[in-house]
């Protein structure tokens, strides 16, 4: 360790200018052992410098490097671990924790005792040992010139000397010193006796010099102290004078300090009369209305436009000079005081004025929209409400100055025009839906002078539930103007005087003109109410000052449809909401104004689906549509919500729609004495599909089709095979096979991608059923010839060889002969001509199957006929027994037939 110790001094610290004092061999604990050396290290120049370096060998050589230095001053802990039993490990605490592992516990305890007595001697800084040994931390012994003690690892000189090493290097100028001597004395290392009487013969030489210039200097001394004493008299006298001066000095140093206060208490008062001037500005500046201003709020006209400029003027100068920012203390000045409650009566009183205004605008306006009604009450269009809003949104900002300073007020006007809208709009909307209920239903308004216009809202409450009870009561998917025979006598007067001026149209041409008026109709409504509701919307925000673009939580619920799915579903408009945004304010001004929207909406759709059920279909077309719009411009906004739920009520209709057809397969009754052919609810399918397929067309709500189609297919193809089970006068096969051959085609033609699956099983039970009823139909010509043969295959299959057959008894060739002989050509064709009759019998006209069936039975006929022969050739060879008819005698029998009939 010493011979590292001094390879270190040597090649690393000396170069510094540093003293290695003491060293430790470490390395980190828990990681790879990668030795280091700790070093403990002072400068050799002032003011001296501790520091703690860490040294580590290059992996490139053997020589050592610096590596990182830290100053002890940093230090702030040194933890051993343990006070007690020997570890090497230890914890030096500098701006981080570094954990060391040393080579042995001697060498760690040394580290320790050079650390704190460096820290005792140059630091006096208040580093922690932690758990170290009292032995190690003893004083750092007290040291004079002449007692220079020494240890093992360092030594401490007296005086302002430093501890240094046992082991000192010889600096640059005494090994220069050295040489020279050295060079003068060649003998030197021959003779070292020599040398060092040499030495001592010069050191005597020296000291007599020096005691001969101390004696020869003794005179220049005297001279020397003889002028200090002359140059003490002098500053003696120089003393005096600056006495003297002071004395002179001090009365003028009260005169200054006299008009330097007057100088600070004149700047004081400067200083102090500018600020007041500027508080006095500011004042006057920010709290001064001009008289103008004054004038304005006081008589200003409110109904002209020069009017209204100036009063939004003169309000907003109010405002500012009420929400000036007051420095402390202003409040407390009795002008100040005085112009507030200036301002405030000021305010009060246009508040007041405004309000009263604005008032007697709402009611002016709603007369004079009252009087253009009667020229909207014969047209399906609402009354234009844009000059109204035009005119009022001039006073916009006087209304946002309100909502600032008076909300009380605001509020109250807020109220006031929500009830004054509200029953205009009431009114109007009510007019308007009078007009399209008498377009729905083709009456004049001569012939409904029961629905006098306004109605009371009883009449329409009234009205509404006798809609909606008589809706539930729909039978028939395809009911029109011409089938409401269970209406009132005024409905049925309503429905002739409109057949009449149909002329002499068929009730299919009647359903669809209908329909498509509804349609029109309908979408004339919704078309006429959507921009109204948008444009008073808009006109809300912008004349209350409200903004539209804000979350609104909490608004919207989720209602479950029929078919389980969500649409979603507004509070109902009665209930009050909570006020939680401006936005909030906006939808509840517009459930306020337009409250009888919804309900007259809902009696609308309740008439359309009383007139023809199939008006579901149209509605839930254009609802879907206007509602899909309307949430693309705003999700939250009232005409969304309300077509929302609309639709909600336009969605169960349909529903209800589908279940009525449903419910009317499972009530058909079949006559007995008459073929069934295409039964009713299939015909109505295809109406039903047709119908759909044109309305829904590129719609929003495909999916709600499509889970009709399901149902109703299924319902069609239950109740077809329920029917055909109880059918009585036509075969079962027929029923299933004309039927489903009709919905195959119909399906084929109308191309309904949701219906493939029932399409292809369509075609598949055609198919089955027209193959059964061939096969069965087919047994009645040539009766005792199939049960002839049947009984030779039964032989047969009990294990008797075919050519073995026609030594049976009933089996032979004589009995087949006879068998044979009963049905001669002539017989045959005869067969063939009743059962052609028998089939057209059974077979409907509309569907056009019997060349098909016909043609099926030749192809079974001549199957058959080709098995017989083949069994005979079989069972009976060499007999010569044949048929009395060929399969050319079948075409022909069976061309001359259908060509007969």
């Amino acid at each position: 360790m010493t011979a590292i110790k001094h390879a270190l001094q040597r090649d690393i610290f000396t170069p510094n200018d540093e003293r290695l004092l003491s060293i430790v061999n470490v390395c980190k604990a828990g990681k790879k052992k990668k030795n280091c050396f700790l070093c403990a290290t002072v400068t050799t120049e002032r003011p001296v410098q501790v520091k703690v370096v860490k040294v580590k060998k290059s992996d490139k050589g053997d020589f050592y490097k610096r590596q990182i230095a830290w100053a002890l001053r940093d230090l702030a802990v040194v933890d051993a671990k343990d006070a007690v039993k020997e570890n090497p490990e230890f914890d030096l605490h500098f701006e981080k924790i570094y954990k060391w592992v040393a080579s042995s516990t001697a060498e760690k305890n040394a580290f320790i005792s050079c650390i704190w007595k460096l820290n005792q001697r140059y630091l006096r800084k208040k580093i922690d040992f932690v758990n170290v040994s009292s032995q190690l931390l003893e004083e750092l012994p007290k040291v004079t010139e002449e007692s220079v003690p020494s240890g093992e690892n360092q030594s401490v000189t007296g005086g302002d000397e430093e501890a240094v090493d046992e082991y000192q290097e010889l600096n640059a100028r005494e090994e220069q010193d050295i040489e020279i001597m050295m060079e003068g004395c060649e003998y030197a290392i021959s003779n070292a006796e020599a040398f060092a009487e040499r030495l001592s013969r010069e050191l005597q030489v020296l000291d007599g010099a020096n005691i001969q210039s101390i004696m020869a200097s003794e005179k220049q001394v005297n001279i020397l102290m003889k002028l200090l004493d002359e140059a003490l008299k002098e500053v003696d006298q120089i003393e005096l004078k600056l006495s003297s001066y002071e004395e002179m000095l001090q009365s003028v140093k009260e005169q200054m300090d006299q008009i330097s206060e007057s100088n600070h208490l004149i700047h004081l008062s400067n200083t102090n009369n500018v600020k007041l001037l500027s508080e006095i500005e500011f004042l006057v500046n920010h709290m001064d209305l001009a008289k103008g201003h004054i004038k304005a709020l006081q008589e200003g006209d409110l109904s002209s436009s020069r009017g209204i400029e100036a009063c939004t003027n003169a309000a907003d100068a109010l405002l500012q000079c009420m929400n000036v920012a007051l420095r402390p203390g202003h409040d407390m000045l009795l002008a100040v005081e005085q112009q507030q409650q200036r301002f405030s009566k000021l305010r009060e009183n246009f508040a007041r004025r405004l309000a009263s205004h604005l008032n007697n605008v709402f009611v002016q306006q709603g007369h004079d929209q009252s009087s253009t009604l009667a020229q909207h009450s014969v047209e399906l269009t609402l009354p234009n409400h844009h000059p109204f809003h035009r005119d009022l949104l001039r006073y916009a900002k006087l209304m946002e100055w309100l909502k600032s300073t008076d909300y009380q007020k605001y509020e109250g006007l807020t109220k006031n025009y929500m009830d004054y809208l509200s029953r205009l709009y009431e009114r109007e909307i009510k007019d308007f839906f009078e007009v399209a209920k008498i377009k729905m239903t083709g009456t004049t308004k001569e012939s409904k002078k029961f629905a006098t216009l306004p109605r009371k809202e009883s009449a329409v409450k009234q009205e509404t539930e006798s809609l909606h009870g008589s809706s539930g009561k729909l039978t028939g998917s395809t009911s029109s103007l011409n089938k409401l025979s269970v209406q009132s006598s005024g409905n049925r007067r309503s429905q002739s005087s409109s057949l009449l001026d149909m002329g002499n149209m068929s009730a299919s041409d009647l359903d669809v003109a209908d329909r498509a008026r509804f349609d029109k109709i309908f979408e004339q409504v919704l078309s006429e109410l959507e921009p109204l509701c948008l444009a008073e919307q808009d006109f809300i925000s912008k004349f209350f000052k409200l903004q539209q673009h804000q979350s609104m939580p909490g608004t919207v619920t989720e209602a479950e449809d029929t078919d389980g799915g969500t649409l979603s579903r507004q509070h109902n408009a009665g209930t009050p909401l909570p006020v939680s945004s401006e936005k909030d304010m906006i939808r509840q001004m517009m459930i306020k104004i337009f409250r009888c929207i919804e309900p007259e909406l809902n009696n609308l759709i309740a008439l359309g689906d009383k007139i023809d059920s199939f008006n579901s279909l149209y509605m839930l077309v254009k609802m879907s549509h206007h509602v899909w719009t309307a949430q693309n411009v705003d999700p939250a906004s009232f005409l969304s919500t309300t077509l929302g739920n609309v639709l909600v009520t336009v969605k169960r209709n349909f529903d209800k729609c589908i279940s009525n057809q449903i419910r009317q397969m499972e009530e058909v009754k079949i006559s007995k004495k008459s073929k069934v052919g295409i039964l009713p609810f299939v015909a109505e399918f295809e109406e039903f599909a047709g119908l759909a397929e044109s309305i829904f067309k590129n719609a929003e709500r495909r999916g709600d089709l499509d889970k009709a189609y399901t149902k109703l297919i299924r319902g069609v193809f239950v109740n077809v095979e329920k029917v055909a089970n109880e059918s009585q006068k036509t075969p079962r096969d027929v029923v299933m096979m004309e039927n489903f051959h009709h919905i195959f085609a119909t399906l084929s033609r109308l191309k309904i991608s949701c219906l493939e699956a029932e399409k292809k099983e369509a075609k598949q039970k055609y198919t089955d059923h027209l193959q059964s009823y061939v096969i069965y139909s087919l047994g009645q010509p040539l009766e005792k010839l199939n049960h002839f043969f049947e009984g030779v295959e039964a032989r047969v299959a009990q294990g008797i060889r075919e050519e073995e057959v026609s030594y049976q008894l009933a089996f032979n060739k004589q009995e087949l002969r006879k068998v044979i002989k009963e049905y001669p050509g002539k017989e045959v064709k005869k067969g063939l001509d009743n059962l052609y009759k028998k089939v057209d019998k059974h077979l409907c006209e509309e569907e056009n199957l019997l060349q098909v069936v016909w043609h099926s039975m030749q192809d079974e006929f001549i199957r058959q006929y080709k098995h017989f022969e083949g069994l005979i050739a079989r069972c009976y060879p060499g007999s010569g027994v044949t048929m009395e008819f060929t399969i050319q005698d079948i075409l022909d029998y069976c061309s001359s037939i259908a060509q007969s009939h």
